[in-house]
């Protein structure tokens, strides 16, 4: 093992952990969201319909950390939506006031490509299954551009009537749906890092940190773990965890709320995203909670807990 920085202590080497990506490296993210913004807005095919580029994910939540330091940047077109009325039975399209668009997404995803093709070159991008990579350079980190219709979750008032939750989705290349509350991830999880004294997201960075040194060492139980989910295991950690003196003991704390929590399913199955519109550990997500239970207790022997 080959923990943090060599020479330093355990609590040295969380502190420095903690901290996000220094000014240089928060300059080159800046650049690459300024330079797809204008690559969207040159184009004549996307000025037809209204579209917002915004940042999301852990560069926009501030959670980002060195090794991951990519910048997703959303493409949303907001005259179009996916809708949702499974939690609304009976509700139509004419009931909300919805007409027929005749935007289709994957005329939308390969405009979105010609105008990145058409500002970056041939060469400075790539077509992925989900998005499209814009590749680094010297004056930018490289960057996932997520091209995304409005997603509307329909829901009855009880008292009559109805309102919607906003959020984003994509069709992947091969014909998946993937549902995004990018939103909600950032106002969550500012109000948790507010009510944690800023502790919440110094320990998500001390442990995507840790993860990837831990996968850099060839700990099996840290590979299939995404960034994502150690963002929204630490979500699930009481705010209490979160008062100790040091990072060390916050650390301890939250690794062994988890552990113990994912031992069981009945004691995490409510747990939530960070959104809290999407339940962490159910059929639809990519990742177990046995993955995370045997991840939460690597790193506690990683790190040499007793």
């Amino acid at each position: 093992m080959s923990l943090g920085i060599q020479g330093m202590s355990l609590e040295d080497t969380f502190q420095s952990w903690g901290k996000p990506p220094g000014s240089t490296e928060q300059e080159k993210c800046d650049n690459a969201e300024r330079a797809v913004g204008k690559a969207i807005a040159s184009t004549s095919a996307l000025s037809r319909v209204n579209i917002k580029v915004f940042p999301q994910g852990s560069y926009r939540n501030r959670t980002n950390v060195k090794q991951d330091s990519d910048v997703d940047i959303c493409v949303l077109c907001t005259d179009v939506s996916f809708v949702d009325y499974s939690m609304s039975e009976g509700l139509t399209d004419s009931d909300v006031g919805l007409v027929s668009h005749p935007y289709a997404y994957p005329e939308f995803k390969n405009d979105v490509e010609k105008a990145l093709r058409s500002y970056f070159g041939e060469d400075g991008i790539t077509r992925g299954n989900k998005a499209f990579d814009i590749h680094e350079n010297s004056y930018r980190v490289d960057a996932d551009v997520v091209p995304c219709f409005e997603h509307r979750r329909y829901q009855r008032r009880s008292g009559g009537g109805y309102y919607y939750t906003s959020g984003t989705e994509l069709r992947s290349d091969k014909g998946g749906q993937i549902i995004n509350w990018p939103e909600q991830n950032y106002q969550n999880g500012v109000a948790k890092n507010e009510a944690t004294s800023r502790r919440f997201k110094a320990v998500v960075r001390i442990l995507k940190r840790l993860r990837n040194e831990m996968d850099e060492n060839k700990v099996a139980a840290a590979k299939p773990i995404p960034s994502f989910l150690i963002e929204c295991l630490v979500w699930n950690v009481r705010s209490e965890g979160f008062g100790h003196d040091t990072y060390t003991a916050d650390v301890r704390w939250a690794l062994a709320h988890l552990f113990n929590n994912t031992m069981k399913s009945q004691d995490c199955t409510e747990w939530g995203e960070i959104n809290e519109l999407k339940y962490l550990f159910r059929i639809s997500q990519p990742w177990t909670m046995e993955q995370a239970h045997a991840f939460v207790s690597a790193a506690w022997d990683y790190l040499g807990f007793k």
